[in-house]
């Protein structure tokens, strides 16, 4: 049969058109801008407009573009909000500072000295608390941490503290809760940073005279610096928002936002006001994520991933 026969009886081939070669990006990001549609701008678009709204609980609410609301908040507002998001943000840098500076050790010594049949074990015990509720483990810090709790107790009896050293309601025992809740979240992803370096990296440095500790500040961290990225993200963002630790093992000189945001919404319903609270918190997290995503590289939670 001549070349020509069978290239007449192939099927015509036909050139994908554009949308067929440049559409799959876009069909993959469908279901990724889908929840971030859901559960990110649409809720950020409501607290906005309600925000913006004026009434009370017993005759509702109306949009009524109230923008004067943050003003009054932030500025003519007897009630230091500012004071409260100063607050909350200090919490949340301490608590992730100090979470990187116990979870890194804990996530090195299981990635690089431990045995493989122990590390599941190890990372499961780190994971144990989450099995319990947070507001009830956080609670039963309230007892431990008491005058006549354990802690306390003990202190007093070997005489290392004065009779009126309390920790509960102090920004310490708030600053300790949250990093107690917030620390898997940061072992959680330092670990799978360090367990993915290749040992023949660490090798090679070895060989090339580099002792531990070069090793470890010129290989070991800046390959681990993804895990830190996105343990940071975690810890950061849970921390700022949160209610119950200031709620449970604070006092009144520990008042966050985040209980400025529950107390408007849920005792005094102003539903207004915990709106507008929520949307500057929001706004100012973000930006404070966008800037530190610039500055550090998203790069980092892209090799996560």
């Amino acid at each position: 049969m001549s070349t020509d026969l069978i290239d007449a009886a192939r099927p015509a081939y036909r050139q994908p058109s554009w949308l067929r070669r440049h559409s799959p990006p876009y069909w993959l990001s469908l279901v990724g801008g889908g929840w971030m549609l859901l559960f990110f701008l649409i809720p950020l678009a409501s607290g906005l407009i309600v925000s913006l709204e004026t009434g009370n609980p017993v005759s509702g609410y109306t949009l009524t573009w109230n923008w004067h609301i943050y003003s009054q908040l932030f500025v003519h507002s007897d009630i230091p909000y500012t004071t409260f998001f100063i607050r909350s943000l200090y919490y949340g840098v301490a608590t992730t500072i100090l979470s990187i500076l116990i979870a890194y050790p804990m996530a090195y010594f299981i990635a690089f000295r431990v045995s493989v049949r122990w590390k599941s074990p190890l990372i499961l015990l780190v994971l144990l608390s989450f099995f319990v509720s947070f507001v009830i483990r956080t609670d039963m810090w309230s007892f431990v941490l008491a005058q006549q709790g354990f802690v306390i107790t003990t202190l007093h009896k070997l005489h290392l503290v004065s009779s009126n050293f309390h920790i509960l309601g102090t920004s310490n025992a708030v600053i300790g809760g949250d990093i107690y809740n917030n620390l898997p979240f940061m072992v959680l992803p330092i670990y799978v940073a360090l367990e993915r370096i290749d040992r023949r990296i660490l090798e090679a440095a070895r060989d090339l005279y580099s002792n531990g500790r070069q090793v470890f500040l010129r290989v070991v961290l800046p390959l681990s610096r993804a895990g830190i990225f996105a343990g940071v993200l975690l810890v950061f963002i849970t921390t700022v928002g949160d209610p119950v630790n200031s709620s449970l093992l604070g006092g009144v000189g520990t008042y966050t936002i985040g209980q400025a945001i529950q107390d408007s919404y849920l005792t005094n319903q102003q539903f207004n006001v915990a709106a507008a609270l929520s949307t500057v918190l929001m706004v100012i997290l973000g930006i404070i994520m966008f800037a530190y995503a610039k500055i550090f590289g998203t790069e980092n939670l892209e090799n996560l991933v």
